[in-house]
């Protein structure tokens, strides 16, 4: 089970003070605690890549996955058949993977890094996996996952449709966790390329709304520990 922690020595506004823009505020820190603060109000944290400053948002239009609004082609189907999803097996290399400065739109900074790796050893932050039948790990996503609410940070693929693969197995994770209807799994924004796997954009007010309801159920049973190599199973 994650670590509970200490309250956060900040005070958050509330997300309503944006109004019509997605940005909240600049500053705080990277303590666990502060972001897991952040996240039970709306709002999650990104640098500013030219500064480094620190900023933390909650955009108007939120992207979401509704667990039963996945689309899955026949092509990504067929490619599930060729990755094996493992859990936390290797947390710190799939974060390293999506913050690759020589990515296009990197925004993954090295105290963001160290900020989600503190929430993992604590048990809050995970990554999800593709793998290869030969031990090669082809791409994945990490989050933070709080209750029946995850927070999708960044994803990567070095081999085709490895990160659709990681998203198709978080999916099933979350959905495995029972209340599918009622769980949360947060995209930010919606991009073009989410919105292709089922991804919509809610008001904040209701996203707020399902991160309350999310946030009181149980996490599914895969976030509690590593799933190693030997147990990984295979997606639909």
């Amino acid at each position: 089970m994650p670590t509970e922690l200490p309250p956060t020595r900040w005070e958050f506004p509330s997300p309503e003070v944006a109004g019509t823009g997605d940005l909240i505020g600049q500053g705080a820190d990277l303590e666990p605690a502060t972001i897991l603060a952040a996240y039970r109000q709306g709002i999650f944290p990104m640098p500013v890549r030219r500064s480094g400053a620190m900023t933390w948002w909650s955009p108007a239009q939120r992207g979401i996955l509704p667990l039963d609004g996945l689309a899955v082609s026949r092509s990504l189907r067929r490619s599930c058949r060729r990755y094996v999803i493992r859990i936390n097996t290797v947390f710190d290399e799939v974060v390293a993977a999506c913050a690759d400065p020589g990515r296009p739109g990197g925004w993954i900074s090295p105290e963001i890094i160290r900020a989600y790796e503190r929430l993992h050893q604590l048990g809050w932050a995970h990554s999800v996996e593709a793998w290869t039948p030969e031990g090669q790990l082809a791409g994945g996503l990490y989050g933070l996952a709080i209750g029946g609410f995850f927070g999708g940070e960044s994803m990567f693929h070095r081999q085709t449709d490895a990160s659709k693969v990681a998203l198709v197995g978080l999916v099933e994770l979350l959905a495995a966790g029972g209340d599918a209807e009622r769980r949360l799994l947060d995209l930010q924004w919606r991009t073009p390329h989410l919105a292709s796997l089922g991804a919509v954009e809610v008001s904040r007010a209701t996203y707020l709304e399902l991160l309350d309801q999310s946030l009181k159920l149980p996490p599914p049973p895969a976030f509690g520990g590593p799933i190693d190599r030997d147990e990984g199973f295979r997606g639909v």
